[in-house]
């Protein structure tokens, strides 16, 4: 099997207008291909200074021991807004730690074990639907990945599966919203005074507008629900009942309408992402994939067994470095600094990679190749300390990174223990980034039942297959 895809990076030298049309496009293939080699790359545009860097000790300053000196950028945030407002995502300094206070609480302890019925039903449903796709014939796994990371969120959060009306309708939205949001939009580029429109797209716009308003009643229902005692003990309750232990407050319906966004774009979209990868690259290592589904023969389907799927980890894990859901995190310098012997000014955007760093030819042995495997040695662990950042790290590392870490391994498994999957020939996926990294044309393979001989064709399949079929 050759090497998983990657994009073709582009030209080293390219006009200021050609890279902001390609980084518009799809940010991966946006960028040259030194950047999986350099410690630190500078770019200079007539609007501002951005420096890319993947120096382990500068990555550790940013997220871990300065945090505070390096906020996130309002640039990215400007982009966002349409549909994430002041979400915890976006926002900085006293705002933002207020909001992680009350949030934080809901995702510690013993919650996971709390909600792991929720995520074993949604995995299930999920085995359920796919297996009546088992008949060989092509199709997208990431529509199917995606209602699978959907209904986990809505059970979690609001004791919904996605079959629930509201729940169907924001899941569709946010589909179509995926398309349409670029990574960055001109704000990211052009310093804009706050009172200026950001010229999002208008289908942009339209579908954020839609999102939010279908969070607002579900987020107002569960408020009124609150009130008068009788709402379910879900992730939802937890984090619109707990109040910041400083200030004694609570997050309202409207301002949980922001925290709901991100919770469904952070564990909705990043989810089904690594999800599609992490299948199809076992589609593509059948060697893998018999090793992964024998482990996952032997879950019991309960908490505690989670723990013995530790192939099923790997490789989600793998697909994570492979394919890191949010390709780039942006910081902005709060003050002079110095890197690398380099002078970087106050405001200067700092740009952490994960799709870089996780594939960087200096720190990972074989960068590009797929070897769940490398997770279980010393120096594979010693990688992943320096260069495995896919929840980003420190004080703002995803409050939902163990739940994504528990979810992934599990769907896998129930997943495997039920199918066997196969590329389709001729349609590699193409990796670009949207809102998350997925396949341009979508991630195709087939499924068989586990166990069952691959018909070597039935005469459908063979069409569907075929160029001329698609």
């Amino acid at each position: 099997m050759s090497r998983p895809p990657k994009p073709v990076a582009r030209a080293d030298r390219v006009s200021l207008w050609r890279y902001l049309r390609l980084f518009r496009q799809d940010i991966l293939s946006a960028q040259p291909a030194r950047l999986y080699r350099a410690w630190m790359a500078e770019f200079r545009t007539p609007f501002f200074t951005s420096f890319l860097i993947n120096d382990p000790a500068l990555v550790r300053t940013v997220l871990d021991e300065r945090p505070e000196d390096f906020p996130k950028s309002e640039r990215i945030g400007a982009g966002l807004r349409p549909l994430l407002g002041q979400s915890v995502f976006v926002t900085n300094g006293a705002l933002w730690r207020r909001q992680r206070r009350i949030i934080d609480p809901a995702f510690e302890g013993g919650r996971l074990r709390e909600t792991f019925a929720a995520l074993l039903a949604a995995g299930e449903a999920a085995a359920e639907r796919l297996g009546r796709r088992a008949d060989g014939r092509p199709f997208d796994l990431e529509p199917e990945a995606s209602h699978a990371a959907a209904d986990a969120i809505f059970r979690t959060l609001f004791s919904l599966p996605i079959e629930d009306r509201a729940a169907a309708a924001v899941f569709e939205a946010f589909r179509t919203h995926q398309r349409t949001q670029p990574i960055l939009n001109l704000a990211a580029f052009v310093p804009l005074p706050s009172w200026m429109p950001r010229l999002h797209r208008p289908s942009t716009l339209r579908t954020a507008g839609t999102i939010r308003r279908l969070i607002a009643e579900m987020t107002r229902e569960r408020a009124a629900a609150i009130a008068q005692g009788a709402a379910p003990d879900d992730l939802a309750t937890k984090i619109m009942t707990t109040r910041d232990p400083v200030t004694g407050e609570t997050f309202g319906w409207e301002e949980m309408v922001d925290q709901v966004a991100i919770f469904f774009l952070a564990g909705h979209e990043t989810s089904a992402s690594a999800l599609s990868w992490a299948v199809w690259l076992l589609a593509a290592h059948p060697a893998w994939q018999d090793r992964a589904a024998e482990e996952a023969a032997g879950f019991d389907g309960t908490f505690a067994g989670l723990g013995g799927l530790r192939l099923c980890r790997d490789v989600f894990r793998e697909a994570l470095r492979l394919y890191p859901p949010v390709p780039m995190m942006v910081r902005e310098a709060a003050c002079p600094e110095r890197f690398r012997d380099r002078a970087v000014p106050r405001g200067a955007q700092i740009v952490l990679s994960p799709w870089h760093l996780h594939r960087h030819e200096r720190i990972w042995p074989d960068p590009d190749g797929f070897d769940p495997g490398r997770w279980g040695t010393d120096g594979g662990r010693a990688c992943a300390r320096d260069a495995f950042v896919p929840f980003s790290r420190g004080a703002r590392v995803c409050p939902g990174a163990g739940f994504a870490m528990a979810e992934g391994p599990l769907f896998l498994a129930l997943l495997l223990r039920r199918l066997r999957f196969e590329v389709v020939p001729d349609r590699e996926p193409v990796p670009v980034a949207h809102l998350t990294v997925r396949g341009r044309d979508g991630i195709w393979v087939r499924a068989f039942p586990r166990g069952a001989a691959s018909p070597a064709s039935s005469p459908a399949a063979e069409r569907e297959a075929s160029p001329a079929g698609r």
